[in-house]
């Protein structure tokens, strides 16, 4: 019954968005409640590659592995830029900054893996993607600059709003990488293996960084660490990963305009958070830029 299994990967895609949605409430959470959230992002990743290995184990029986330098080279690449280094941008940046606004500047990165695609790549980019990365970058910068598009510009944007800008770059770089990645590697082995190598790298960095406790940790913090790991990684890349199997890339890649959205809404029932006009206008630009851009990607796939 196709109708029935696409109604059912719908649900699972609106699942794992509402939850990618809910991480940046967890990590507001975390961010904002432990000293040294390093410690805590480690812990997230290393309970993610934890849970992703028992799925494997359930589904085929044994842990899928990288075969030789090359792919150990790219996972280590993924666990530099979507794990370590995001991962501290994740963190740091929503000390600062709330987890709403950090949502709607992170929702800009479809759009800028579609301009390196089509400025580096082999991907052409047509009129209607062009204005797409247009209004999504006017967006950007509203949000950015709390409603003034031109903060940047006048360098009063501070270190919580730059992180977030660094979330989008290692997340971007993530991306590309991972598509060399699934050439040989199954999106879940490549998550699995990444997820505990950037845990390893994280676990390092508080380390030299010192003032881990976790003893000293709350249970609002150890359940949003558990929520990030379980939910955000784990059940999130499965279902997502399902979708993309069932629906294709791009039909699959449209429902991540709902995170920003979700987390918006969450952060204000949750965190009591409630942003401004001008950025939810920003906000709503970034949106309808990553559609338009998106959009044109599926029309001419």
């Amino acid at each position: 019954m196709p109708d029935q299994a696409n109604a059912v990967t719908t649900l699972k895609l609106l699942g794992a968005m509402f939850m990618w949605g809910g991480t940046w409430i967890a990590g507001r959470i975390v961010a904002q409640e432990v000293a040294a959230p390093v410690a805590a992002a480690a812990v997230r990743f290393l309970l993610a590659g934890l849970v992703l290995g028992a799925v494997a184990l359930a589904a085929d029986g044994e842990l899928p592995r990288p075969a030789g330098r090359e792919e150990w080279a790219t996972v280590a690449g993924l666990a530099l830029t979507g794990i370590f280094f995001y991962g501290l941008c994740f963190v740091y940046g929503l000390k600062t900054i709330p987890a709403g606004r950090g949502a709607l500047v992170v929702a800009l990165n479809p759009v800028l893996v579609a301009a390196l695609a089509g400025t580096f790549g082999n991907e052409r980019l047509r009129w209607p993607q062009l204005a797409g990365i247009g209004l999504a970058l006017a967006g950007c910068l509203a949000v950015l600059g709390n409603g003034d598009p031109l903060a940047l510009l006048r360098g009063t944007v501070g270190w919580g709003e730059l992180l977030i800008v660094g979330c989008v770059v290692g997340w971007t770089a993530y991306t590309f990488i991972g598509r060399r990645a699934t050439r040989t590697l199954s999106p879940l082995a490549a998550t699995l293996h990444a997820s505990l190598v950037g845990a390893a790298l994280l676990a390092a960095a508080s380390l030299v960084i010192g003032g881990v406790d976790p003893a000293s940790w709350s249970g609002r913090v150890w359940a949003s660490i558990a929520f990030l790991a379980v939910g955000g990684t784990a059940v999130g890349f499965t279902w997502f990963a399902d979708g993309v199997r069932r629906l294709g890339a791009a039909r699959a890649s449209v429902f991540i305009n709902l995170v920003p959205v979700f987390a918006v809404l969450q952060a204000a029932v949750l965190l009591d958070e409630h942003l401004g006009l001008p950025v939810l206008a920003g906000g709503a630009l970034v949106i309808a830029g990553v559609w338009l851009t998106t959009n044109q990607q599926e029309r001419t796939a």
